[in-house]
């Protein structure tokens, strides 16, 4: 053996016999490292802090990175991730920055990232990581397109990810109430499901404007077609509203997918729809119209998305009853039945009561979470589908097991076109 080679396995024999876990040298309250879930953050805007912060009180997860193509938000973020971690008395940990999302995925040593990038950037990002070998969370709405949404699925598949969508209503009391009600026909056969959510969503007509030198504009935009930048899309960390990227085609899908993602999520709870979806779509005659679409499924059930007045809620109306929810209240007729304890009969859906830990405890087991990804994709194609009726004002039949409209058009608008650099499909 070369003098050299000894010298090195010399090394890493004694290495061997030195390492001590993380408890011995630490103390109680520290995980060994085998023990602890790494994090990485793609996409730290304003919603990114709700998310770190949930997570970062599951005891497993340490955060070591996080990147965004916004420098000021990037620091922000890595300033109130070390704060919160040293607030909940976590072990000390360097959290570095990046600026392309490819590097951070790089990392041997990040078990799995949480994608909070502007609803365009999520197929990409969470293809390209389930390549890299990371578990997921990825906000709502799951996809911008119904093809994006599949091929998130089949990476997820492939490379047996755990991969949570932040439908976080599923891990809340109302919402798991009334559709345990309504899926054990406790107001009997439903008639009729009334969603109140905002409007479609629509072209973008903003005004192009110099992007500031803190942000990288062009990876902003990324696999979407080029436009100009304006702050409405992308807004400066001091200004606290939240990005109305949401409202335009190309970025976000308008309130239909925004908080569509969580109210027609419960609808397709409560239906036992998980697997599938609804069959034809029908869009109100009227021109330029934002509400008042309908879409039925299979079993005679139809869905109005109109304001039925409350803002954000579901209306369920059965042959027997009703029952109304929102993240406020949940509220019925017979009053008696909205916190009816249920039986040992009747059916029981996934609980969970806490969305983050639920992701985690999932990890460590390799299951499916409550959330997962082939749920989110199926309720983002409903958001998407309705998105594509209101634009074509035109009824259309869909087949939720070949995801395929009876319209060619339609089924066109099923993806959309990339920028040349990028391809959520190769994986």
């Amino acid at each position: 053996m070369k003098r050299r080679e000894f010298i090195a396995k010399g090394i890493v024999s004694s290495l061997a016999f030195t390492i001590v876990p993380r408890a011995v040298l630490g103390g109680n309250g520290f995980l060994a490292p085998s023990d602890r879930i790494n994090l990485g953050f793609i996409g730290v805007g304003k919603q990114s802090y709700t998310l770190m912060n949930g997570l970062n009180r599951c005891k497993e997860i340490a955060s070591l990175a996080a990147c965004d193509v916004d420098s000021r938000k990037l620091a922000a973020f890595v300033a109130a991730t070390a704060k919160k971690q040293t607030e909940l008395s976590k072990a000390q940990t360097d959290i570095k920055s990046y600026h392309h999302y490819r590097e951070l995925l790089e990392r041997k040593d990040i078990d799995a990232v949480v994608i909070a990038t502007p609803d365009h950037w999520h197929a990409q990002v969470a293809v390209d990581a389930a390549k890299a070998g990371k578990d997921i969370y990825c906000e709502k709405p799951l996809a911008l397109t119904i093809a994006e949404g599949r091929a998130m699925v089949d990476a997820t598949r492939k490379y047996k990810r755990v991969f949570q969508t932040g439908s976080m209503q599923r891990s809340s009391y109302n919402f798991r109430q009334a559709a345990e009600l309504v899926l054990n026909g406790y107001i009997g056969k439903i008639k009729e499901i009334n969603v109140s959510v905002g409007e479609p969503v629509k072209q973008c007509d903003l005004p192009s404007m110099p992007a500031p030198d803190y942000l990288d504009w062009d990876m902003w935009v990324g696999p979407s077609p080029y436009r100009g930048y304006n702050p409405i899309l992308s807004p400066p960390i001091e200004d606290d509203k939240w990005a109305w990227w949401r409202g335009y085609r190309d970025f976000g899908g308008g309130y239909i997918t925004d908080w569509g993602a969580h109210m027609f999520d419960i609808v397709q709870w409560a239906l036992g729809m998980d697997e599938s979806g609804p069959v034809e779509f029908n869009p109100p005659k009227a021109a330029n119209s934002n509400s008042g679409l309908s879409f039925s499924y299979a079993n005679g059930v139809r869905v109005n998305h109109k304001q039925w007045g409350v803002h954000n809620a579901i209306q369920f109306i059965g042959e027997k009853g009703k029952i109304e929810v929102s993240r406020e209240f949940i509220r019925s007729n017979p009053e008696n039945l909205a916190n009816l304890k249920l039986t040992s009969a009747d059916r029981r859906l996934y609980y969970s009561e806490n969305h983050y830990q639920d992701w985690v405890d999932a990890i460590k087991k390799r299951s499916k979470p409550i959330c997962d990804v082939e749920v989110g994709h199926r309720t983002s194609s409903v958001c998407n589908a309705v998105n594509i009726a209101y634009e074509l004002q035109k009824d259309l039949k869909w087949n939720p097991q070949k995801e395929q409209f009876d319209n060619e058009y339609a089924n066109l608008l099923r993806s959309r076109p990339y920028r040349a650099e990028w391809d959520f499909r190769k994986f």
